[in-house]
């Protein structure tokens, strides 16, 4: 066999918190070799996101690392600071979890790539520009040539995250390290990334060290896997191996947690007596603009849209990154404005409301937004963050808050301890579930979750899926679940509703859409699902390839 590109030898990372180190990672062993896929699998705050980022001396100030880190035979934890900046985005480049934090707002998404492209090589802008424009076209960017002068927040949470791929793309790196490389695409456009980083390892015999919690996604990329479990490594073995015969209990755990589609019996919604509620939310013929900004022209992000959503009913809302959903929750309460149409929000029509009124609606609704990270204020601690709409809907203060922010703190299943944290010392999916709390302070009539559970892992998400479920049959509260993960969405909805290019595609309940798709769209949506077998993906993935 080829020598590593990555070998990790008895390799830690601990954290300094309250004059305590807490253990992240604990004596790792693992390699990476050309043109192979480890992936590194476990739960939310397990340690695979931290012991990743502490191979290139990415963590913070109170962080230390030991053990041996070394990429083509240079220990990177012994290095200089130089020697490793060398290394790093050249030989060793990282996708991380959340774009939205790791790409710089104050810059074009051109200007960073070009920035990379010439940090490392001697190039002129205008070969630079070049080179930038032809990676934005390989990550299926619409539009590249307008993209390239785009700012971060003027994409959608799919298309930054192809945005800060082709960043760590741009130098043909020997390792790439893939942090939920997927965790914002829907599943057409996920199967593209895919198809793209396996072509990058076979063309640059590059290696990929994959950290996801999506098995499917596992199923089709990996050779070997690693488990990991409060920092430790509980198995560690082939892919096929993994898959078929897993030996610990925890591994098989995790698998039996995955959500397949057409495996949940369909759940009825029953309304009290014969006749039918009101809607909780109801758009009519719903247009929605972004005006023109510089050079930018104006963009119809959604064109007459309609839905209507009952209380105690959850609608799934699917479709491909920038089709609008997130557009269209936003604008569901009143985060939005609209070029025409109607919204009503539980009988207020909130189409042409002021500033008073969205406020007496907001106390109604909850809203669970895409990126934890740059929707919690950073100087709040999350107990301060859970229990702020409370306080400020004046519904409880003092002893009465401290104990309502516990309970939410119990229901999203964090420690009541961690209300002291702030949000940058928890993992990716320990900030969604704090969000998930703040969104359910209010106990709201409507709740907009927008991929909620793209940054959970199978077994919390397997949790939060039941937890949802539990509320929402208690509490009774009409929710538009964005998302493009088909099994979740199989899993909690009523009703699905597809979208595509700003417009609604297909509508109707749940078994109906899944299982006797009409539209061409929806059919393809669901052909491209990853299904958590590495045999039976492998099948779907040549079939796919064929069709194109």
């Amino acid at each position: 066999m080829s020598e590593p590109v990555l070998k990790v030898t008895n390799y830690n990372v601990d954290f300094w918190v309250d004059g305590v180190w807490y253990p992240a990672a604990i004596d790792m062993n693992y390699e990476v070799h050309p043109g192979k896929t480890l992936a590194i699998v476990g739960e939310s705050g397990s340690g695979k996101s931290s012991s990743s980022m502490g191979l290139m001396g990415l963590l913070a100030s109170n962080a230390r690392t030991s053990g041996k880190v070394e990429v083509k035979g240079v220990d990177m934890l012994a290095s200089s600071p130089a020697t490793v900046r060398k290394y790093r985005g050249k030989e060793v480049a990282y996708i991380f979890q959340e774009p939205m934090t790791a790409l710089n707002p104050v810059y074009t998404i051109g200007f960073q790539i070009v920035e990379t492209l010439r940090t490392h090589f001697p190039m002129g802008p205008s070969a630079a520009r070049e080179r930038a424009i032809e990676l934005l076209t390989l990550v299926d960017i619409p539009n590249p040539e307008a993209s390239f002068d785009k700012y971060p927040h003027q994409l959608s949470g799919g298309q930054k995250q192809r945005a800060m791929i082709a960043v760590a793309l741009a130098c043909d790196p020997a390792l790439l390290v893939a942090d939920e490389p997927t965790t914002a695409l829907d599943v057409t456009v996920q199967a593209e990334i895919l198809d793209l980083m396996r072509e990058l390892r076979t063309k640059l015999n590059s290696g990929i060290l994959l950290i996801t919690h999506d098995m499917g996604v596992v199923a089709d990329m990996a050779d070997e896997i690693l488990v990991m479990k409060d920092g430790f490594t509980v198995e560690h073995d082939t892919a096929d191996n993994i898959f078929n015969r897993p030996k610990h209990p925890y591994t098989q755990q995790l698998l039996a947690a995955v959500p397949k589609l057409g495996s949940v019996k369909v759940r009825e919604l029953k309304h009290e007596g014969n006749t039918k509620p009101a809607p909780v939310l109801k758009l009519s013929d719903v247009t929605i603009e972004y005006p023109k900004r510089g050079r930018i022209p104006a963009f119809r992000a959604v064109s007459d849209f309609n839905l209507e959503i009952y209380p105690g009913e959850i609608v799934g809302l699917v479709g491909e990154s920038g089709s609008g959903k997130t557009t269209i929750g936003r604008a569901s309460i009143g985060l939005l404005p609209i070029k025409s149409g109607t919204i009503s929000v539980a009988g207020n029509d909130i189409s042409n409301s002021n500033t008073k009124m969205l406020s007496q609606i907001r106390r109604h609704t909850g809203i669970v937004f895409q990126d934890p990270a740059s929707s919690l204020n950073p100087r709040l601690p999350i107990g301060e963050s859970i229990g702020e709409p409370i306080m400020l809907a004046g519904i409880a203060k003092g002893a009465e808050l401290n104990r309502k922010v516990e309970d939410l703190l119990d229901s999203v299943e964090l420690p009541r301890s961690y209300r002291n944290r702030y949000p940058h010392e928890l993992s990716g999916g320990q900030r969604q579930r704090v969000g998930i709390a703040r969104a359910l302070a209010l106990t709201p009539d409507l709740l907009i979750a927008d991929e909620p559970t793209s940054a959970l892992d199978v077994s919390v998400q397997a949790r939060f899926l039941d937890l949802l479920q539990g509320l929402q049959e208690e509490l009774k509260f009409a929710c538009l679940f964005i998302t493009h993960d088909l099994g979740v969405v199989d899993i909690l909805s009523h009703r699905i509703a597809v979208m595509q290019h700003g417009r609604l595609v297909e509508e109707g309940p749940r078994d109906q859409i899944l299982k006797n798709p009409r539209d061409p769209y929806t059919q393809r949506l669901i052909a491209a699902v990853p299904i958590p077998d590495p045999a039976e993906q492998k099948k779907r993935r040549e079939a796919r390839l064929a069709a194109k």
